[in-house]
């Protein structure tokens, strides 16, 4: 087993113990390159004296901009031990979406992933108080040459991640992560007597989900705090995921079930050695039952669920691989139980709590919830009841038994293929279009993506809308996977009393036969 010190909460204080403890140990690759825990040490550390260097101090921000890199995670863990924030955006938000986060970030200084130096430059132009825009080459190469210098390390308070969630407003807030939140969670699972929450000396950590994600980055953290490779890949692809089982030994990865689809329907996904592999997280979306079936026939491992937002800092709830039953079950329709450490409530709208089985808003608290909404007092004053609640906007009930049942969203967010996407953001892209006076926009079952993005429009009088047209208008607007897949025009939205859009009333007649409106 990995040796554990849990009284350590900082990228500083892991990155110390294991350069000690392992120095030969593998610590971070990506294809050609690979750095043992002493290199990585060593390497993080000139990172820090880089930045110092450059006059960034304990509390401002960086952005990453690109797929996933070992130099993004090695910049992450380096600027997190000195207290320097690290935004990674997402490669597949549009430009618009890019300068926008960059700019509510005030990031002095802008990394570019292999492809995205262009761009990024580009963008650099239109964002007030960008100082360096230094592109992946170019950061290795300024690495190498900077001599390690001494710091002060960031505390377990200390702020070392933002993370970028879509609002109702349409506009993303950006969810700041400390150190205490990424890491304080690990001694309650370590007690825990199941096997999947103790790591195995001989383990490899895959982490394939997008880096902008807590799926993503989060994986990179739990290696870390393991003391255990991370294997990076640039993004997803079935043939990338194989080659990791049966070439990089990967034994844990996270995965969407979308992703998960296009393995196994993938010709080369019945002929791998899945020997090392021992387990497959999914989340984001609960796996259809025929998916699953065909899953653990092929794949040799055990399927674990994880609930929870980038508010949490990921994962709340487990549905461990006991629960999951190829002919289906109950507790197969959950979210599972909270991790050791975890508290939940089921409240009504008033606060108060809900027998079991009742539905009501679910409601966390742990050493997972963020310390808040970067500049957005009022959004997190929202979000965080007395407490330290953290309101998930999620309905839902709880069993005699503890486990979570998600009934529906109660802020009406699409997951679609693992991407968060919530109305508000698509209907104001597509408002402005010439022939569209309403729209509104909502998740609809998708066999493929779990939920695909439905627009509904009322045409003005005397117009027709052209759905073409309509995606089209949006797709200049919004990143790809935000644009609606299909468009239906009615004469009229329905509304309650108070004029609100019934958008449940808009889902009911697509998710009629389902479990719950969500997929």
């Amino acid at each position: 087993m990995a040796v554990a010190d849990f009284d350590i909460l900082t990228f500083d204080g892991f990155l110390t113990l294991w350069a000690k403890d392992r120095p030969d140990g593998p610590a971070l690759s990506q294809d050609d390159r690979a750095f043992t825990y002493a290199g990585l040490e060593e390497h993080t550390a000139k990172i820090a004296s880089m930045l110092m260097a450059m006059g960034l101090k304990k509390g401002d921000r960086i952005a990453w901009i690109g797929k996933n890199s070992d130099l993004y995670f090695s910049l992450f863990y380096g600027a997190a031990r000195v207290g320097i924030v690290m935004v990674p955006i997402g490669w597949r938000l549009a430009p618009a979406e890019w300068a926008y986060i960059a700019k509510d970030t005030g990031a002095r200084v802008l990394f570019a992933g292999q492809g995205f130096d262009a761009g990024v430059q580009a963008l650099a132009k239109d964002v007030p108080g960008v100082e360096h825009v230094i592109a992946e080459d170019d950061a290795r190469r300024m690495i190498d040459a900077t001599p390690r210098a001494a710091f002060e390390p960031a505390g377990a308070d200390d702020a070392a991640l933002q993370l970028y969630t879509s609002g109702t407003t349409g506009n993303p807030k950006g969810a700041v992560l400390s150190n205490r939140n990424l890491f304080a969670l690990r001694k309650h699972s370590a007690d825990s007597e199941h096997a999947y929450t103790k790591w195995e000396d001989d383990e490899v950590v895959l982490i394939a989900m997008p880096c902008a994600h807590i799926g993503g980055t989060g994986l990179g953290i739990m290696a870390l705090a393991s003391g255990l490779p991370g294997l990076v890949q640039a993004e997803f692809s079935p043939d990338a995921v194989f080659d990791a089982i049966e070439k990089g030994g990967a034994t844990r990865l996270f995965i969407v079930p979308a992703a998960l689809q296009m393995m196994v329907n993938h010709p080369r996904c019945r002929s791998v050695d899945y020997s090392r592999l021992k387990y497959i997280l999914y989340g984001a979306a609960p796996i259809p039952l025929e998916l699953l079936r065909q899953s653990m026939d092929v794949f040799n491992a055990q399927f674990i669920q994880v609930y929870g937002m980038t508010e949490t800092t990921g994962t709340i709830c487990m549905l461990p691989p006991e629960d999951h039953d190829p002919n289906g079950n109950k507790r197969m329709r959950s979210a599972g139980k909270p991790l050791p450490g975890v508290d939940l409530r089921i409240v009504d709208g008033a606060g108060n709590d809900m027998p079991v089985g009742a539905v009501g808003e679910v409601w966390t608290r742990s050493s997972n919830n963020m310390i808040g909404y970067w500049n957005l007092p009022d959004a997190t004053k929202g979000t965080v009841a007395d407490g330290g609640w953290i309101k998930t906007g999620d309905a839902g009930y709880l069993d005699e038994d503890g486990y979570l049942y998600i009934h529906d969203r109660v802020k009406d967010m699409i997951i679609t293929g693992g991407e968060n996407v919530y109305p508000a953001e698509v209907e104001s892209a597509i408002y402005g279009h010439p022939d569209v006076l309403e729209v509104a926009v909502i998740g609809v079952p998708d066999a493929k993506w779990g939920e695909a993005v439905k627009a509904v429009c009322v045409p003005k009088p005397g117009t027709q809308i052209d759905v073409e047209s309509v995606m089209n208008w949006a797709r200049e607007r919004i990143a790809g996977f935000k644009v609606p897949r299909s468009v239906d025009v009615i004469e009229a939205l329905p509304r309650n009393a108070s004029g609100k859009i019934l958008r449940k009333d808009l889902r009911a007649p697509y998710w009629a036969g389902y479990d719950r409106q969500v997929n």
